[in-house]
């Protein structure tokens, strides 16, 4: 998994390319404890990642917990597979995708 991101005074896009999982998911997490310090707009684009574990979706979860508290956030370019796993696991109820 690659991790890019883009930030833009207190907006930050995050793009993720490959597997999100138990493997990769350390490597976001530190990146999202790193960067939200004084971002009130946290943008996820997930065109490029392929595949979601329960760990992928604990930093998810994380990130939008610590954003209720600063701002906002959103997921962007879901592919049908991921949505469908957000759909089942709730995760579409409690974030925005877009």
């Amino acid at each position: 998994m690659t991790i890019q991101q883009i930030k833009e005074g207190p907006k930050l896009t995050i793009v993720i390319d490959g597997r999100l999982d138990t493997t990769s998911a350390p490597q976001l997490e530190a990146v999202v404890k790193e960067q939200l310090t004084g971002i009130d707009d946290l943008t996820f684009d997930l065109e490029k990642m392929t595949y979601i574990s329960s760990a992928g979706l604990r930093v998810l979860l994380s990130a939008q917990k610590m954003m209720n508290r600063q701002g906002a956030m959103r997921l962007t370019h879901v592919n049908e597979m991921n949505q469908e796993i957000f759909n089942v696991t709730g995760f579409s109820d409690i974030m925005t995708i877009v």
